[in-house]
Parts: structure tokens; sequence; C-alpha cells
């Protein structure tokens, strides 16, 4: 994940816990990442007038804009450091995980919401302990159905889901039809990141 996306993760977090005024320099400082990387971050979101920025801070107008300028800038292909194939329910794949692992996707909604609006065949993890997934789950020349992403160091600051944010774009950027499901679904739980 870029880190101008992880400023977008965390300015959508923000704004769902209530907090709809921030600074560039409470960004840089939670993320830790330079007050520039931010700053680049932010451009094309003022231009597109999903953020009023004034001069000391800015102000979050439209999460929808946010939300699907990321959708449409991630490349999750690319965070695949791992894929591999187990024989095993979907569920038995996501309690075998180790606790570094962070559900995203099909897991989280799942976990999160405590439903799924269909069946799901992969399972989408962020693990920076490859050795220890490896371990569980040894690699195969078939047909992958586990996907670990890179991790990010400030992944772990959202807990062992990911954000709401995070895996609406995530599935966004999923070939599976089910996808759509997922996101539809997300769409009416999810208030904040889908309310004007």
């Amino acid at each position: 994940m870029k880190r101008t996306e992880e400023v977008y993760r965390e300015i959508l977090h923000q704004s769902e816990k209530g907090c709809k005024t921030l600074t560039q320099k409470f960004i840089s400082e939670k993320l830790e990442v330079s007050l520039s990387n931010v700053n680049n971050a932010l451009n094309p979101l003022r231009r597109m007038g999903a953020i009023d920025v004034k001069k000391r801070c800015f102000r979050i107008i439209n999460e929808n804009k946010i939300i699907y300028h990321w959708a449409s800038a991630r490349n999750l292909k690319k965070d695949i450091i791992y894929a591999t194939r187990a024989e095993k329910s979907m569920a038995d794949i996501e309690k075998s995980m180790p606790d570094s692992a962070v559900f995203t996707a099909y897991s989280a909604y799942r976990l999160r919401f405590h439903d799924a609006p269909s069946d799901y065949s992969e399972v989408y993890v962020y693990c920076d302990d490859l050795e220890e997934i490896k371990k569980r789950f040894p690699e195969s020349k078939n047909v992958p159905n586990i996907f670990v992403l890179k991790k990010d160091k400030s992944m772990d600051k959202y807990g062992k889901i990911a954000t709401n944010a995070n895996i609406f774009v995530d599935l966004w950027n999923l070939p599976e039809w089910y996808a759509q499901e997922f996101l539809k679904a997300m769409e009416q739980k999810w208030n904040t990141g889908m309310k004007q």
C-alpha cells in the first residue's frame, strides 16, 4: 500500500469516528509520514472538492469522493506477497491465521458485520509474518484461495480487522463476481463513508 493510501485510510477512519476537521501535522505524526507525503495525498482530494483546506487545517466534505478516489488508485494485486491454497473451509482457514494477520475483504466483512451476503472462496489478509503463514499454509500449485498482502506499519493501530474504508477499497479491487454482492451489502450497512 502506498503512503498516500495510508493517508486516505486514516482520513476516512477519523471521519468515521466523527472527526471531520484534521491537520496535516496530525496525520503526519499519526502515520509517521512526512508532511510533504500528506500534502501530496491531499492535492487530488482538494481539486475534486472532497476536502476544504484552510490555513491550519482541512475539513472533510465528501467521504464518497475520497473512498472512490482511493478505490480507483488502489492496486491490490501489487501488494500480494504470497498466494497458496488450503483444502479447508473458509472459517477453518480464518481460524488458522496467525495473530499478526489483519483480515480484509470477504473475511473482514463477515467478522465485522456478522454475516455474509454470499458464499466466498478466498481469504485475504494483511500479514508481515510470512514464515508463520507458510508454516500454516504451505505452498501449493493449485488455484490459490489464500492471499497475503503486505502489511504497512500503521495497520496494527486499527485492530485485527481492517478499517471499513480499507475493506471497501479492497473489495472494490477484487475480480470475483461476489465482490459486488459484498460491496452492495457494505454500502447498506456502513453509513459513514457512504453518506453525502
